[in-house]
């Protein structure tokens, strides 16, 4: 990397490299300045000011939008800075709710960490917080505007990432707030429960939706049987709030965490993402016997499915009928225990709010009793653990529960952007050599990029696959399919890099989040079975449980839920 000059930050020269603002380069030069409104992956709003440095002339430069440029001079902790970034906290702090021990944000929220850091014991400014103004009525996401700083964040990631466009900045002057169109609730809203808002918000004004008072509750009855499914990406994300390292694989820890919880059974969602796999790949080879011009696209996504619905009704009929491994699971678990004395909660722990909303779709019940009773998230399983009292780094790793504890590295890999595709092209793969399966990875399907197309060639033809994640991304592929582009096969995941980066799991900057995609293909590596088809597993199942009934308990139909 050539340099580009040399910027000189108290007192120490830094080179400029391919920082694409004097924040970044303050960054490498290993000071944390402070910031609010700054995320790297959205466009430069500038609105919090605390990033503010004094130049050689004494002026002072919001950071994150000033460019570096050679010879330049800046100190970043003066006197008057520090008064300017206390007066700052101090305005938000006069209008925000200070319930912060009742927050669920509470020891996670940037606001109370920086009020922290910069010692704010005082406020000088009467307290205009106005009252709790909570929004719950989403399954997926509870939104308090009292809490809310007007950093933008939410904003941005809604409409320039995921393009969804459910929340926007309203009226003006001291009026202004976050709102939906019409200032609707969220579940009449487009939003789709991605809950990528709750990742980025720095304060407790968006957070993910908490059910673990009620499924505490289930865990103490003893009238009832609680089962419960462990989602691929939640093994990699619990690390730096647990004592372990990011990206490192838990499984077995968490088994072990849930059993000392209460639960009576623990299996892995890798299993229902091997029949997945069966059921996806039989459907994308059954298309291409017709030689569609539209591609199958996945299913496993709840948040895209939704988006689908209400955006691209007109799409539907090109997205897998495959209900998503956690649903499939479940239906698998609940037929299974069936017959037991004790009422059965299924219970799924997952990396991703949109899961809360698909476990509440009527299609997913059998007899008005859903499939899956709780969903919660790798934040909340978090929560329990610390709860409980569990010193998690401990604990010694334990296997799933039987009948259904084989699953392959095909599963394990569902959590990260690709891993379904990657999944499927080992199934429908001629070539069951080693070597083969090796080549795969290397065909374009790995990589936390937005957007990865590769070509495979599959008999006699060429197969063309697309691999997207964020919604935005989505949605500038749609519009190339229906200007005349041709793929044959689509996967789309809404977060951005997959799973491992759902709103649920507790949030990483984006060169984080590569650790957590690292971490689930070294649990591939370390499965015997790499293909789904080669689980023994499947064949017993296939013959007995879902024996007759695989349309009925393995696929779905979708619902047009376009919004006007």
């Amino acid at each position: 990397m050539s340099s580009q000059g040399i910027v000189t930050i108290d007192g120490i020269p830094v080179e400029i490299g391919e920082e694409k603002n004097l924040l970044e380069l303050i960054r490498k030069a290993g000071i944390k300045l402070p910031t609010f409104c700054y995320h790297s992956e959205l466009s430069i709003y500038g609105a919090c000011r605390m990033c503010m440095v004094e130049n050689e002339w004494g002026g002072l430069d919001a950071a994150c939008s000033a460019q570096p440029r050679d010879g330049m001079t800046i100190r970043t902790n003066t006197e008057r800075l520090r008064r300017y970034r206390k007066n700052i906290l101090e305005l938000l702090l006069a209008n925000h709710c200070r319930d912060c021990t009742t927050c669920q944000n509470n020891g996670d929220c940037k606001l109370q960490d920086l009020a922290r850091r910069f010692h704010i014991s005082d406020v000088r400014f009467p307290n205009t917080a106005q009252e709790p103004n909570t929004d719950t009525s989403s399954l997926c996401i509870t939104k308090d505007q009292s809490k809310c700083i007007l950093c933008g964040d939410c904003v941005r990631m809604c409409n320039e990432i995921q393009q969804v466009g459910a929340i926007d900045f309203a009226h003006r002057g001291s009026k202004m707030t976050i709102s939906t169109a019409f200032g609707k609730p969220l579940s009449e809203s487009c939003c789709v429960g991605c809950g990528q808002c709750a990742a980025v918000c720095p304060t407790g004004a968006l957070v993910v939706k908490n059910d673990t008072s009620r499924l505490w509750k289930d865990l103490d009855d003893e009238g009832a049987k609680v089962t419960v499914q462990i989602a691929p990406a939640v093994r990699v994300a619990l690390g730096r709030e647990l004592g372990i390292p990011e990206g490192k694989n838990a499984m077995g820890k968490v088994v072990a965490a849930l059993r000392r919880m209460g639960f009576d059974e623990v299996f892995d969602t890798s299993t229902g993402a091997d029949l997945t796999v069966l059921e996806e790949s039989n459907e994308l080879l059954k298309r291409l016997e017709g030689n569609p011009d539209m591609p199958l696209f996945t299913s496993c996504c709840p948040a895209w499915v939704q988006y689908c619905e209400k955006q691209y009704p007109e799409l539907l009929p090109h997205v897998s009928t495959c209900r998503s491994p956690m649903q499939m699971f479940a239906a698998v678990i609940k037929e299974q225990y069936s017959t037991s004395s004790r009422r059965v909660v299924h219970v799924a722990v997952m990396p991703c709010t949109a899961k809360k909303f698909e476990a509440a779709r009527p299609e997913f019940s059998t007899d008005g009793v859903p499939n899956v009773d709780y969903v919660i998230t790798t934040q909340e399983l978090i929560r329990m653990i610390k709860e409980s009292g569990i010193v998690f780094s401990e604990l010694e790793a334990e296997a799933v529960d039987a009948p259904f504890g084989s699953m392959t590295g095909a599963g394990v890999i569902f959590g990260v952007t690709g891993g379904v595709t990657e999944a499927v092209l080992r199934r429908i793969s001629s070539d069951k050599s080693p070597t083969a399966l090796g080549s795969i990875a290397l065909k374009g399907v790995r990589g936390m990029q937005g957007v990865k197309e590769c070509t495979v060639p599959m008999g006699d033809r060429e197969l063309r696959i697309a691999i997207v994640s964020g919604l935005g991304n989505a949605a500038a592929l749609i519009k190339r399919i229906k200007e005349g582009e041709h793929f044959d096969f689509v996967e789309v995941m809404a977060c951005p890099g997959g799973c491992v980066s759902g709103a649920g799991q507790p949030y990483v900057p984006d060169a984080e989040k590569q650790h957590r995609g690292k971490g689930l293909y070294s649990a591939d590596k370390l499965c015997s079975i790499k293909r789904s088809e080669e689980n023994p597993l499947m064949m017993s199942l296939y013959s007995g449980i879902l024996k007759g009934k695989v349309h009925e308990l393995l696929h779905t139909s979708h619902v047009n839920r376009e919004v006007h």
